[in-house]
């Protein structure tokens, strides 16, 4: 499921490279994935929630839990802020950079920072804020009595949704979005980017988790939730752009992930579950990070801003997303894996307990910081 969510996400990113010279296929592209993005940021903004919620550990020590943090965050963040300087964001300036490298960009709403050097890595600045701040979200949900989880999910819920109405009723001034999109800047960037608004995604994984550990999981299973996923998803589409930023498809994504962990923890079969799936999902963060410098690159180097014929143009895409994933690979096998084996424990305890891999719960591999 997490590659299918950073899949998504490239197909989003795939509208604004112009590989296609057919106007008629340009229109259907973009409405068929002009959501797709929204969609794989929310998903890991409130995966990330309910993946640490279901590893936290006990004895864990604020210290201890923020270096692993930071070994899964950072030192992809770095190699790809590096790679996009130096291939495709090669006009950028110092104050891009600075906010960009610190993981700051998207507290303001402008939309050079936002979308400065590694477009994607805007959401880096959310996922910063989340794992800075989990512990006390996650103190502050366990004192909530059991049996009034629902309560709060459903009030969450309506939060997300609430946010979508104040950006459309109140926030009506400031510049319009340059790249096209039917809303302003600050609407955008107030539903979209702001990192304590997009918090309310990664609080909701919290409580999730705590229902389904807690045995309070209203069995919905995978299929009844990915097709009102598909539902909602479509009717995105249909309602003003705000709302398809997260309103819209916020209730299906809420039940897609307890019910996937649901069907994972029971062993039920879902198609997931497989060695090639699960290491999809190993890659993800680094294919997050890595696939809009490959597009942005592959595209400068072919030219013909016209675009291509429409079999071309989806051979295009397909050899980007297949050189995204080899990419990605790389960058997992020679700097993430060993980052967290190097980092993510101090060194008394590596001498301790000997070599040791990260699991995928304590490297947090099952939450992807989103994407754009």
């Amino acid at each position: 499921m997490r590659f299918i969510a950073a899949a998504l996400v490239f197909l989003h990113h795939g509208i604004w490279v112009n590989v296609f010279s057919d106007k008629d296929v340009v229109s259907f592209y973009h409405d068929l994935f002009i959501t797709a993005g929204h969609v794989g940021v929310s998903f890991f903004f409130l995966l990330s929630g309910f993946v640490l919620t279901w590893s936290a550990r006990r004895k864990d020590t604020y210290k201890r839990y923020l270096r692993r943090r930071i070994a899964k965050l950072y030192p992809n963040h770095v190699v790809t802020f590096v790679a996009a300087l130096l291939l495709v964001a090669t006009s950028t300036q110092l104050y891009q950079a600075i906010s960009n490298l610190f993981m700051v960009q998207s507290w303001f709403p402008v939309y050079s920072l936002l979308f400065s050097v590694n477009p994607p890595s805007w959401s880096l600045a959310c996922e910063a804020l989340f794992y800075v701040a989990f512990p006390l979200l996650l103190r502050w949900a366990n004192r909530i009595p059991v049996e009034k989880l629902w309560w709060w999910v459903a009030g969450v819920v309506a939060a997300v949704i609430g946010v979508a109405v104040i950006a459309q009723v109140v926030i009506t001034d400031g510049p319009a979005m340059p790249d096209g999109q039917p809303l302003g800047l600050y609407q955008f960037w107030f539903v979209y980017a702001l990192p304590p608004v997009r918090a309310l995604d990664f609080f909701l994984g919290i409580l999730l988790a705590r229902i389904v550990i807690n045995g309070k999981w209203i069995r919905v299973g995978v299929l009844p939730a990915a097709l009102l996923f598909v539902a909602c998803y479509a009717l995105a589409g249909q309602l003003p752009y705000v709302y398809g930023l997260n309103a819209a498809t916020i209730i299906p994504i809420a039940l897609l992930v307890p019910a996937a962990a649901v069907a994972d923890i029971n062993g039920w079969r879902t198609g997931l579950r497989g060695r090639f799936a699960i290491w999809l999902g190993e890659i993800s963060y680094a294919f997050y990070l890595v696939h809009a410098i490959v597009l942005i690159w592959c595209r400068g180097q072919l030219g013909n801003p016209q675009g291509w014929s429409t079999p071309a143009g989806i051979a295009l895409l397909l050899g980007g997303l297949v050189l995204s994933v080899l990419v990605a690979w790389a960058l997992y096998a020679l700097v993430e894996r060993p980052a967290m084996r190097r980092w993510s424990r101090p060194r008394a305890d590596r001498i301790a307990s000997g070599p040791k891999v990260a699991t995928p719960a304590e490297a947090g591999q099952s939450e992807l910081a989103g994407t754009r």
